[in-house]
């Protein structure tokens, strides 16, 4: 992700506590059995799709999913 975050200095790592709401941690949850990544693999790079998204979505991209027989469906994320 290029664009600058408006922070004045990022550090290689940092350590959060958060706490997750129920539909977070199910979500986790299932990312972690599908792709046998690590809870922290996971939250980590779920931030940075969401935030790849968002600057996309902020440029005025869309955001759509294209099934089996090529039908569209527009992803609304709020």
């Amino acid at each position: 992700m290029s664009r600058s975050t408006g922070l004045q200095a990022v550090r290689e790592n940092e350590r959060f506590t958060v706490t997750l709401i129920a539909a977070a941690v199910q979500a986790v949850a299932t990312l972690m059995r599908i792709t046998g990544l690590s809870k922290t693999d996971v939250i980590n790079r779920s931030v940075q799709v969401y935030g790849f998204l968002a600057e996309q979505m902020e440029d005025g991209k869309e955001v759509l999913l294209r099934d089996e027989q090529g039908n569209l469906e527009r992803v609304h994320i709020v």
